[in-house]
């Protein structure tokens, strides 16, 4: 009989009773500490809350950021802020920069330093301008004024850097979100136009027509820092024979030993050449000469391959014999060797055009690492083919017009695009002509203009320049003072600054910073004193640089020399977005001002830290460090941190272009599908920051 016959309880039966029982009450049997944290962190409405805690003003009407950086007992720091463009929605790159720079700069307020942070804003350049011209209509265009496109290209950059700044303020960074700097601002241009004028009364700033970066795109000269090199760049290249014309008397001798008795001329039996190798065929119609390099070996050779009736004799370096079969597909026979000093003096006739030329003694930028050992010599369009024509009194030579189109000046070639159709024409026009001794794709460097994305040409114009040569030396030894991390960093930018060449830092441009000078309308003597450059300072300081498009040259020249207004033109160049930037040090940080700033502006001159992206060692960093070296002998920093670029999983820099960039503001945010994207919040975007590598 079992128990439930007897009436007794099943003890299995009253065990599950009881679990069931305390189930039901366990969680009021717990003793629990009573919280307001919630158990979710949902960091996208606790994090503003947070926020706006910091915000709260006390009595003096200071936020808690606003106590700390001002009322703290140690010293001042100051981590100067390199600034962004003002054009584009914020991306990972950016919260990298700002984030690292918010944990330093916290990290000093904890330690009782007063540590004030003004953010800034890079707000000239062409960037803006295209973004203001299309999203205008033709008609528009035409008739729009020099200062309608200043007055949108502000709002846009205004615009910009309003929605930029948002950004900034929701990721937690602290700063004087109320007083940034921008480098459109009346205060800080004026500022810029100072270290222009001492440059200017010191020698170092001169114009001159120099072969520059010009970009047929953008229609304006470009520095080195606003070029990218992309991967995968091809050119048509050529190998040309060149017909010589007339030999030193002292080359007849041996060239006929050799069996080589003459020169081309209408009805004679030899030909002989200089072959020249190059990649840019639509500088052939402004070739003025041929160099060689002294010190190197030549040989007269004996083109063997040649399918002609009379021999073909070929000059080229004597250690390109051999390649020159691979490359060019020359079988080449050397008869005569000689070097490169002896050839001083050969005349040869240009292929395409009626000009006789000569063969002139270059520098040691002649190698025998590619092409044949001579060099196509065009002054006006890259730097060495113009130094070496200016040291032996060639004209500077450039029939190419600011949108890439050659001029009458390339004879049949004119109304080409060099970029386009210009390359297909000349190669052809020199198989006709029976020069032409070899062609082919050759991949290699080749700069573009980073903002267009479209390639660039050397082209000489008359241009604006800083002569990096009088201070160099102080630059370089400025960089020896200076804290690297990582040491690399000096390494990198000591090498930079050691080659770079004259800084070209104007522009063809409309939004920007002029460049304040005057020509004579009769002599083009132009008008750069202290007294011009110190009434446009004033008058910009006042009006901002508007007024240089405002106002008519009678309020514009210094009261002196009003009464002769009608002889004199206002210039039409700006300056360099980057003599914008590296103008900081004196715009935010006040280094104009004799004896130190920390009393004018609250912050350190120079700065005790700089930091961004290692692309900034031939930007930013380099621009500042030349003007305030060049003004004040000294650089503008006393530390310098650079971190890397921001990478994909497949280790490539994440890019608008390709598509592979992560947005921050979906990360914090969350995005439409919150299930594949939620929200995190800006703090694991900071954690994110503060480990990675």
């Amino acid at each position: 009989m079992g128990p439930e016959a007897t009436g007794r309880d099943n003890p299995t039966s009253r065990y599950k009773a009881t679990v069931t029982a305390s189930q039901a009450s366990y969680k009021d049997t717990l003793n629990l500490l009573q919280t307001p944290f919630a158990m979710r962190a949902n960091a996208r409405q606790r994090e503003p809350e947070l926020q706006a805690l910091w915000a709260l003003k006390n009595a003096e009407g200071q936020n808690l950021y606003e106590r700390l950086s001002r009322n703290n007992c140690g010293a001042v720091f100051t981590l100067h802020d390199g600034p962004p463009y003002a054009n584009g929605a914020l991306h990972v790159g950016h919260a990298l920069n700002k984030i690292l720079k918010d944990i330093i700069n916290k990290h000093a307020l904890l330690q009782g330093k007063k540590a004030r942070f003004r953010p800034g804003w890079d707000c000239h350049g062409l960037p803006i301008e295209l973004k203001v011209l299309q999203a205008m209509g033709d008609d528009e265009r035409r008739s729009l004024t020099p200062l309608e496109l200043r007055r949108r290209a502000r709002d846009w950059a205004l615009e910009q850097m309003d929605q930029q700044k948002r950004g900034f303020q929701r990721w937690g960074i602290w700063a004087e979100w109320d007083r940034p700097y921008l480098t459109l601002d009346p205060a800080y241009e004026a500022a810029q136009i100072g270290v222009f004028g001492r440059m200017a009364k010191a020698g170092h700033i001169y114009r001159g027509l120099k072969p520059v970066h010009w970009s047929p795109s953008s229609r304006t000269a470009l520095a080195e820092a606003e070029l990218e090199y992309p991967d995968g760049h091809t050119s048509q290249s050529v190998y040309v024979a060149f017909p010589v014309v007339s030999l030193p008397g002292a080359l007849v001798a041996p060239l006929r030993m050799a069996g080589i008795e003459g020169v081309t001329a209408a009805g004679h039996r030899e030909q002989v050449f200089v072959a020249i190798w190059t990649t840019t065929p639509w500088t052939l119609p402004a070739n003025l000469a041929v160099s060689v390099n002294g010190d190197l070996d030549y040989a007269f050779c004996r083109d063997r391959g040649a399918a002609q009736e009379a021999p073909r004799y070929l000059l080229v370096a004597l250690d390109l014999v051999e390649r020159l079969r691979e490359t060019a597909g020359l079988d080449l026979e050397p008869l005569v060797t000689l070097k490169g000093s002896e050839l001083a003096g050969i005349q040869y006739r240009h292929p395409l055009l009626d000009r006789t030329s000569p063969v002139l003694v270059g520098g040691d930028y002649i190698t025998v690492e590619s092409g044949t050992g001579l060099v196509h010599t065009a002054p006006g369009h890259g730097v060495d083919d113009f130094n070496t024509g200016r040291q032996n009194g060639l004209p500077v030579l450039c029939p190419v017009d600011e949108a890439g189109i050659l001029t009458a000046e390339a004879g049949p070639f004119a109304g080409l695009n060099v970029l386009k159709d210009a390359n297909g024409a000349i190669i052809t026009a020199l198989r006709d002509a029976g020069v032409l001794l070899a062609e082919q794709r050759y991949e290699h460097r080749y700069p573009y203009d980073w903002r267009t994305r479209k390639p660039t040409i050397f082209r000489a114009t008359e241009q604006w320049f800083a002569s990096v040569a009088a201070f160099r030396e102080q630059a370089l030894a400025e960089i020896e003072q200076v804290h690297w991390m990582p040491a690399s960093g000096r390494n990198r930018i000591e090498a930079m600054v050691r080659d770079r060449g004259d800084w070209c830092i104007s522009r063809q441009r409309t939004w920007g910073v002029p460049i304040p000078v005057f020509y004579h309308r009769q002599t083009g003597e132009m008008l750069l004193d202290e007294a011009s450059l110190s009434h446009i300072q004033a008058l910009v300081a006042e009006h901002g640089s508007d007024v240089w498009w405002e106002r008519s040259e009678v309020d514009l020249l210094p009261p002196g020399r009003a009464g002769e207004a009608d002889q004199w033109r206002k210039g039409t160049d700006t300056m360099d977005v980057w003599f914008d930037s590296g103008s900081s040090w004196a715009g935010v940080l006040g280094g104009l001002v004799p004896g130190g700033t920390i009393a004018s502006t609250g912050l350190n001159y120079p700065a005790d830290l700089y930091l961004e992206g290692s692309d900034q060692h031939r930007g930013w960093f380099q621009s500042s460090l030349l003007t305030s070296v060049a003004v004040n002998g000294l650089a503008p920093f006393k530390t310098v941190l650079t971190h890397g670029f921001t990478l994909d999983e497949k280790g490539r820099k994440m890019s608008k272009s390709l598509g592979n960039v992560v947005d921050p503001a979906v990360l914090v945010e969350g995005g439409k599908n919150e299930k594949q994207e939620p929200a995190y919040g800006a703090d694991v975007l900071r954690l994110w920051v503060s480990s990675v590598d």
